[in-house]
């Protein structure tokens, strides 16, 4: 089964429980599954900083879904949390992004993965560094942890809140 990692962040409401709900919504939804979750961080607002910090997670999870199966769980995911259409890197009830999946190289007008920002996030890199350090992005043929390594500190502050 493909190997696909997720992105979860929230600074909306009840941050933490709001992750976990859509966690735990994507494993319900994925019966025949296996997962491992990393560590839980505060994390700084980027693009939009004038707005509360985020909560910010990943997991990985082996299901066996398409690519597009699963950004179309993620959207629905997001639209049963109460996720609007609104301001670009504005306040999110929850946002699900899909990261790596496998070592699928892809871009379509809906879904790029790997996911285009990914290599530049802190927010991004952290968490899955807790899960798999050694996951190699494909197209940059680094792996996660020499790309968090290599990231500015400034800017995108990270603190471990629940691990």
């Amino acid at each position: 089964m493909p190997l696909i990692y997720i992105s979860l962040g929230s600074n909306g409401g009840d941050p933490v429980n709001a992750i976990l709900s859509a966690i735990k919504k994507i494993v319900a939804e994925n019966d025949d599954c296996s997962f491992e979750a990393g560590s839980f961080y505060k994390t700084e607002p980027q693009g939009k900083t004038d707005q509360p910090w985020f909560v910010n997670t990943a997991i990985a999870i082996e299901v066996g879904i398409t690519p597009e199966e699963a950004l179309a769980m993620a959207k629905r995911i997001e639209r049963e949390q109460g996720r609007v259409p609104g301001e670009r890197w504005g306040a999110r009830e929850i946002d699900i992004d899909i990261i790596f999946y496998d070592d699928i190289i892809m871009n379509t007008e809906k879904l790029t993965i790997p996911h285009k920002q990914a290599d530049k996030r802190r927010f991004v890199l952290q968490p899955i560094c807790d899960i798999s350090p050694d996951v190699v992005h494909p197209t940059l043929e680094k792996s996660v942890k020499e790309l968090l390594d290599s990231l500015p500190k400034d800017g995108q502050e990270t603190r471990r809140i629940v691990s």
